[in-house]
């Protein structure tokens, strides 16, 4: 005689196996997508030794970066003629920018400037002589005030059209990142009761950064589905706490790693 129950459970052991690792896998790429395509901060001799190098494929002034919103959303540039920020990408399909000031019309500098602007010792721009070598006059910064956009080597990125491997790779990490979310999200209000806390609980907690609340609802509720709870199901409120609290957990960590092993490792705008 056929155990109906038993063949119940193993229906549903299938995809509790497969939907977590189907989410593991597109979060692994994800991560690695968003990793690479991350904007990452440099000095302004990277920009030179770029140029220099014709690795600037696009490049524009902003005023900083907008990386609110969700975890899938990816960092913008915020585009500003005057902005302090310049903004480039490479052939490798990697985002960089360094902070350079936007040279007022009288030659000068920014007044919201504190290292260069006036009353500032260091205002005196600096002689043509100070550019790095091995690059023909006419393509030297001429002083510190000199705007990069200006330069002779930036000419076609500064009128480049359409995207760059750095805009696809990114756009590929945002779609990677909208299907895990959209999936998580459909199965939570379409699938089954969770075990360990209810479906608000577990729609806050999957909001939180770098979609690590997705992956523990994956680990928790399909792949652990059949551990009973060792509580009640926790309400929304207590992931909407949660949620809170790990968002500043989550952030205290990144600066922390980002101090420890460098922007390079852990990039961010």
């Amino acid at each position: 005689m056929i155990d109906v129950r038993r063949a119940m459970r193993a229906d549903r052991a299938w995809p509790n196996r497969v939907v977590p690792l189907a989410v593991l896998v597109c979060w692994l790429v994800w991560a690695a997508l968003a990793w690479w395509s991350a904007p990452r901060s440099v000095d302004a001799a990277e920009l030179e030794r770029d140029l220099a190098a014709g690795r600037v494929l696009t490049i524009a002034r902003a005023d900083g970066w907008d990386d609110t919103g969700p975890w899938a959303r990816r960092p913008e540039p915020r585009y500003a003629q005057g902005g302090s920020t310049v903004v480039w990408t490479r052939p490798d399909g990697q985002f960089r920018y360094t902070y350079v000031p936007a040279p007022v019309p009288n030659g000068g500098f920014a007044e919201d400037d504190p290292a260069t602007g006036p009353g500032s010792d260091d205002a005196d721009p600096a002689p043509a002589s100070a550019a790095p070598t091995g690059v023909d006059d006419a393509d030297r910064w001429p002083g510190r005030d000199a705007d990069p956009l200006a330069d002779p080597r930036a000419r076609d990125a500064t009128t480049h059209g359409g995207d760059t491997r750095a805009d696809t790779i990114a756009n590929t990490a945002a779609l990677f990142a909208l299907a895990i979310g959209v999936g998580w999200l459909l199965m939570l209000i379409a699938g089954p009761p969770p075990v360990r806390g209810t479906r608000w609980y577990w729609f806050w907690i999957g909001l939180l950064p770098f979609g690590l609340g997705v992956l523990a609802w994956a680990y928790r509720e399909r792949w652990r589905a059949d551990v009973p709870a060792a509580r009640d199901r926790r309400t929304g409120w207590a992931g909407l706490g949660w949620w809170l609290l790990g968002g500043i957990a989550v952030s205290i960590a990144v600066a922390a790693l980002r101090m420890l092993l460098g922007g390079y490792v852990v990039p961010g705008g």
